[in-house]
């Protein structure tokens, strides 16, 4: 039946486009909640490590347990109003139609509903449609789907928090060199020299920086992002993905400097730029490579 499916989906792309786009969408609802808890979790996670390891003077300069925090995790507590506080329905939380049907206001408080959230959703399920297209039906694209739900994340986190957690680089990192043992994408080979690579290209340039300016330019969660793609594409593509994101930091960084009056000692995240090259690069960087080799020779 498994196979009866399969090749009915190859011969109904559209069929498989719009499953692909509804299920996308609904990844995107739960992306949501990912960026806004995750950073939070990890947040608690790091003052229970301080605590436990400060155990004793925390003992000695806290009476009572009264202000103890709510644990939070990505399905406790449920979803409410952060200005009322009201238990937003299942109704309530369709993706875009909920937004668009309550016309982006709280069912209770009629206070604003960010527009941010609806838009994750579809920039999810659209690029979720672009990957079916260019993949087709495979298992190579099931993969890169929810590679692409990681990298919505990971963006969205970075640039909230400047963080690129390695609850999600890491494992993605290993998957990818699991997915190419039988070079589903790049040879094995590739894709262990790629994760190495990836990681010390950035790694010796914080360094250089470092020892030059005495400031750091960069934070480890991008070194282990471009090591996640050097796993997924191998190291020949690594030097267009890297030429991509700087080439679009710089241009981004400049304008926020002239146009926002952005102070130059101000960071900005490096993560967006690198997860939306390492996108482009996996799925169209070799035609992008040889039509730029052929350019500059």
């Amino acid at each position: 039946m498994f196979i009866n499916l399969i090749q009915f989906l190859e011969q109904n792309p559209a069929t498989f486009y719009i499953i692909v786009g509804i299920f996308s969408l609904l990844v995107g609802s739960f992306l949501n909640v990912v960026i806004f808890r995750l950073p939070k979790m990890m947040e608690q996670g790091w003052y229970k490590e301080c605590r436990e390891f400060l155990a004793d003077e925390i003992q000695s300069n806290t009476s009572s347990d009264s202000t103890k925090e709510e644990i939070i995790t990505l399905s406790k507590p449920a979803s409410t109003c952060p200005h009322c506080n009201h238990s937003i329905k299942f109704y309530e939380n369709i993706p875009v139609i909920s937004w668009l049907f309550l016309r982006g206001k709280c069912s209770s408080c009629i206070n604003t509903i960010s527009v941010r959230y609806p838009i994750i959703e579809a920039v999810t399920a659209l690029l979720g449609v672009v990957v079916a297209m260019k993949l087709g039906v495979s298992l190579t694209t099931v993969f890169v789907l929810f590679l692409t739900y990681a990298l919505i994340c990971l963006t969205m986190i970075d640039y909230d928090h400047m963080l690129l957690p390695d609850q999600i680089t890491l494992p993605f990192m290993w998957l990818g060199l699991l997915i190419n043992i039988n070079g589903s994408i790049v040879p094995l080979q590739d894709a262990v020299i790629g994760a190495v690579a990836g990681y010390m290209s950035l790694y010796l340039v914080f360094q250089a920086f470092k020892f030059i300016t005495g400031k750091e330019g960069m934070g480890f969660g991008d070194f282990k992002l471009v090591a996640l793609f050097g796993a997924w594409i191998g190291w020949q593509l690594l030097p267009l993905l890297i030429l991509m994101a700087s080439a679009v930091g710089a241009i981004v960084g400049i304008s926020l400097m002239l146009f926002k009056k952005h102070q130059r000692e101000q960071a900005i995240p490096f993560g967006p730029y690198l997860a939306v090259a390492g996108w482009i690069t996996l799925l169209w960087g070799q035609g992008i490579w040889s039509w730029y080799l052929s350019t500059i020779s």
